[in-house]
């Protein structure tokens, strides 16, 4: 690279408002849905293949940090986005719901690779057949492993969710009804 070219950062877009000399106007749901969409904590819940293009995203090449996420979390009441990859047999169901249910609101969860998804080709009587049968799950990621470019699409995924979400919509009748099928109160 040339000595004289100039890098410019990469600034977060700015929400729909009322644009003024000296001033900008917006809602508090679009400001609140930007700071969220670019801060995301996630929680690698990682245990097989799946795991390891994770920790390729991670790294320098293709580098999570720069979509807001570089602060990985182990600990379910730091995160707010729960990152399933791998093969979850169903004696670790309970331990990944437990997890879940530990996470403070607002949380979201993908699902990253067939495993996590459907079971991938493990049909077999101890292989949970989808992560979905326990917890609600936002984005699904796929392949067997995917790409670390696929994982990445599925945070863009979940950013463009998050930033969109309204205040409000946790406490909706539609969540509510969605958390009681699941049986999480």
């Amino acid at each position: 690279m040339p000595d004289n070219q100039i890098i410019t950062p990469a600034i977060a877009e700015m929400p729909e408002g009322i644009t003024g000399q000296g001033f900008f106007a917006t809602s508090f749901d679009k400001a609140v849905g930007l700071a969220r969409k670019n801060s995301l904590w996630p929680l690698p819940f990682a245990t097989s293949c799946c795991g390891i293009e994770f920790m390729a995203t991670m790294a320098s090449h293709y580098d999570l940090a720069r979509f807001g996420s570089e602060r990985l979390s182990f600990s379910p009441r730091q995160s707010d986005l729960l990152m399933v990859m791998g093969t979850i047999a169903k004696k670790m169901g309970p331990v990944l719901r437990e997890v879940y249910i530990q996470m403070a609101e607002p949380k979201w969860v993908i699902a990253v690779g067939a495993c996590a998804s459907s079971g991938g080709v493990f049909d077999t009587y101890s292989v949970l057949q989808g992560i979905d049968r326990i917890i609600p799950v936002d984005v699904y990621v796929p392949g067997c492993p995917p790409r670390p470019e696929q994982i990445i699409d599925g945070i863009l995924k979940i950013q463009e969710l998050v930033g969109n979400e309204s205040l409000r919509r946790r406490n909706s009748e539609g969540y509510n009804d969605l958390m009681k099928q699941y049986h999480i109160e």
